[in-house]
């Protein structure tokens, strides 16, 4: 059974640690309880049946909480993420729609040439390193440039992510980040660093998670791992 939209609202407040101390201490619930109610959030959101794990999801709901907590976050409470352990060849990009408990897209999702071909295992925050960067991105404005309809990302994982927008690192739909590629190489077709997604969906996609919500993408690196601001106290 879903969660009211109430209880979640009041879960991520709680959970999230709000500004407002007076209701979270009114609503605090249990550490068992609360750790029931993200339970059932990760289960009512189908998210076990699509291949997202329960650690990676439990990370990017961490993330999530302090990125709301410093108010770097809409209260639309979408979280995108894009799991990178997962082959090119698998739907690994997940946007999940919080209070609503519902997966909203689950699509494949390109990452750099210099990441790796079929397996994305590099990652940089170089300029011109044509890699995916790992961590926390906010969703910003949408525009029409080279490729099309996209959105801008703002990296704000120091160090990992934080020259996204010096590289020109945005979502955008592209031909290369087809299913029918797959068919064809065997693998999805690779980007100069971007999470570009298929174009007959990308717009919808963009839509969805666009102007200031949590985009997490993730690899178990220990380096950043340790080291993630919004990982780590």
């Amino acid at each position: 059974m879903k969660l009211p939209i109430l209880t979640l609202s009041l879960l991520l407040a709680t959970t999230c640690s709000t500004a407002d101390s007076k209701s979270v201490a009114a609503t605090a619930r249990e550490p068992h309880e609360l750790s029931n109610l993200v339970n059932s959030v990760y289960q009512n959101t189908g998210l076990a049946t699509v291949g997202l794990s329960q650690q990676v999801f439990s990370l990017a709901l961490k993330g999530f909480c302090k990125l709301r907590d410093k108010g770097l976050v809409s209260a639309d409470s979408i979280l995108t993420i894009i799991d990178y352990t997962k082959s090119s060849k698998e739907k690994r990009l997940f946007v999940i729609d919080l209070k609503k408990q519902q997966l909203e897209f689950n699509a494949v999702v390109a990452h750099g040439r210099n990441s790796g071909q079929e397996f994305a295992r590099s990652f940089s925050n170089a300029l011109s390193s044509f890699k995916s960067s790992l961590g926390f991105f906010i969703t910003g404005n949408t525009y029409k440039g080279s490729n099309g309809y996209s959105l801008k990302l703002e990296g704000v994982d120091k160090g990992f992510n934080d020259k996204a927008s010096e590289r020109a690192i945005v979502m955008h739909g592209a031909p290369y980040a087809n299913e029918s590629v797959i068919r064809f190489k065997g693998f999805l077709g690779r980007s100069l660093g971007c999470p570009a997604v298929p174009p007959q969906v990308h717009k919808k996609i963009i839509n969805k998670i666009r102007n200031g919500n949590a985009l997490f993408i993730y690899y178990p690196e220990q380096r950043y791992l340790s080291r993630s601001e919004w990982l780590n106290s």
